[in-house]
């Protein structure tokens, strides 16, 4: 299963506090961190040290979109904001960057798992792309 889990934060926002966040996110979906597959956020983002710092604590690839990539998601977002907007010109960071980066590796259409979750300084989302059994196929 290709799993994404797309991070927002502000500036300054550490390490541990994204992590944090992230487990728990991770935990109310039944997963950890072994099941990453990839963290995804925004190109303003680039030179976040809590989250280039997480990156390379869990050894995952850090994908990072441009506004512009990220509000293509608008329609497709659980919780769009327009303060996030107003900061970043898209309605979403987490949410849309975990779809975007679950499609860009699994070539296919992706859900969300867990909709945006909210610490002090960071958010979180999941999305997925579901694997079908060979079972479930006609």
């Amino acid at each position: 299963m290709t799993l994404v889990a797309g991070l927002g934060c502000r500036r300054g926002c550490t390490l541990d506090e994204l992590r944090i966040l992230l487990r728990a996110t991770l935990a109310e979906a039944g997963l950890d961190e072994s099941n990453l597959t990839a963290l995804a956020s925004a190109t303003l983002k680039v030179d976040e040290e809590g989250l280039n710092g997480l990156a390379a604590a869990l050894d995952l690839p850090l994908a990072l979109f441009t506004p512009q990539q990220l509000a293509a998601c608008d329609k497709r977002l659980s919780a769009p904001s327009e303060s996030v907007r107003a900061a970043t010109g898209s309605a979403s960071v987490a949410e849309a960057a975990a779809l975007l980066q679950a499609e860009a590796q699994g070539g296919e259409p992706a859900r969300l798992l867990v909709g945006k979750r909210r610490s002090d300084q960071a958010t979180c989302a999941l999305a997925f792309i579901p694997v079908e059994s060979e079972q479930e196929q006609p």
